[in-house]
């Protein structure tokens, strides 16, 4: 099986709550499908080795990021409009139907490009209410039912002469390395009233330590029908620091006054993320503009290491302050790109994820 090219097939129906007529003021939001599930897993013989939690936020972090402005247009076939826009998804009648590349979703299939052989896969995907999903002009009581969702896995036949030293290799039973990295997201509900913020995010092995860490901010828009969940909001951010035990990221302040159109350095870091995380040449998806109105993340790149961290735990601290004190009903989002092995036999079938 390949399943760094799967993909979600997902269709269902937007209507009112008698499952007839088609709801008129309520719209999907930008990656609206995915904010329908709460979790995802990738289980390879019955072992999960990847997870996202929260999958719409988290898919939505790292696409803002990732995703290229050349592919805007095939983007929109799996359920990705322009960030000002709250797509227009389905047709006159409700129905919508997207396919979303597994590789938009989870690291795994991201980063791992190879096939697996010999193995049972498995997705694991736990719905979740739609309030998030969607966004209104009017209050209006509406359903979003799913007609089909399936999991396209292509299955690789390999010419004679490969086939005969992979049966070799499966015959050997030796362990294979599966390195790629995952993508995990922090939340910290309702920041309290105060201009400067302390936020013991997780500590972690030096296996998983992080590659790169991703914050934003939401006030007021979990559950909000009226908010669009899609956007995020600056909270007046004047610094954000992250802490890896000791060392500090970036080195320099920011010195951020948003209202102010300073925010030149936070783009920065936006821009940059492409070339330093796949190693190519930037093509960011949004403007500086659409970054500032719509998608105001702090990308801090905390891939270039002490040797020191190496060994042992480490703690993961994010320090912030604000211009003012964050506003009421305000949660900070962090998104953490971490390194992950697992090893995998493919004649015996046991899968371990590597801890250190």
């Amino acid at each position: 099986m390949l399943p760094s090219k799967s993909s979600l097939h997902i269709t269902g129906r937007h209507t009112k709550a008698n499952g007839i007529a088609v709801a008129a003021t309520t719209q999907l939001v930008n990656n609206g499908i995915c904010f329908l599930f709460d979790e995802l897993r990738y289980e390879l013989n019955g072992v999960e080795i990847d997870r996202s939690r929260y999958v719409g936020l988290t898919s939505l972090m790292k696409g803002y990021a990732s995703l290229t402005s050349g592919k805007a247009h095939s983007l929109v076939n799996a359920g990705w409009y322009h960030a000002q826009e709250t797509g227009r998804q389905t047709d006159a009648n409700g129905y919508f139907d997207v396919n979303i590349p597994l590789k938009m979703l989870i690291g795994f299939s991201e980063d791992y490009n190879k096939i697996v052989v010999n193995a049972r896969h498995e997705l694991i995907l736990r719905r979740t209410n739609t309030n998030n999903a969607i966004t209104q002009t009017e209050a209006e009581e509406f359903q979003i039912s799913l007609i089909k969702v399936e999991w396209l896995l292509p299955h690789v036949r390999v010419a004679d002469h490969i086939k005969i030293p992979l049966l070799n290799l499966i015959k050997a039973d030796r362990t294979l390395t599966l390195p790629f990295r995952t993508w995990t997201l922090y939340e910290y509900p309702m920041l309290p009233t105060t201009t400067r913020h302390v936020w013991a995010v997780k500590t972690s092995s030096a296996l998983e330590k992080p590659r790169f860490v991703t914050l934003g901010f939401q006030t007021n828009r979990e559950n909000k029908k009226d908010q669009n969940a899609s956007h995020f909001d600056h909270a007046r951010l004047r610094d954000v620091k992250l802490y890896l035990n000791s060392r500090c990221y970036p080195y320099a302040n920011l010195s951020l006054d948003i209202t102010n159109n300073q925010f030149a350095l936070l783009y920065d870091l936006h821009s940059h993320f492409q070339s330093e995380y796949y190693s190519k040449e930037e093509e960011p998806l949004l403007s500086g503009r659409e970054f500032l109105n719509y998608a105001r993340l702090a990308i801090i790149n905390c891939s270039r290491q002490n040797e020191l961290l190496k060994n042992g735990t480490v703690d993961v601290r994010l320090e912030f302050e604000s211009h003012e004190n964050f506003p009421a009903g305000t949660t900070a989002y962090c998104l953490i790109l971490h390194d992950r092995i697992v090893d995998y036999s493919p004649l015996s079938g046991a899968v371990v994820q590597r801890v250190q």
